[in-house]
């Protein structure tokens, strides 16, 4: 299940309360910039800095690639 739209336009990072990239199909919402990932389990987004996971340069490229050839737009403008 996919998370509300309305959930999504005001989830940030709880570290630098930037935008973030949500890929659905993953379970996973991503911050580029501190290339850090937050996993979503049972429709619950896990927005807790010690529990995400920071992705090394080839998954963050790999992330990057995927929103840019699905369309995948940051939670909000900044």
């Amino acid at each position: 299940m996919a998370l509300d739209p309305q959930l999504l336009e005001i989830l940030a990072c709880p570290d630098d309360k930037g935008p973030l990239l949500y890929f659905p199909d993953e379970d996973a919402l991503y911050n580029p910039r501190l290339k850090r990932r937050y996993a979503i389990r049972d429709d619950i987004p896990i927005m807790l800095v010690d529990e995400a996971e920071t992705v090394a340069d080839e998954e963050h490229a790999r992330l990057m690639a995927k929103a840019e050839s699905e369309g995948i737009r940051p939670t909000f403008e900044q």
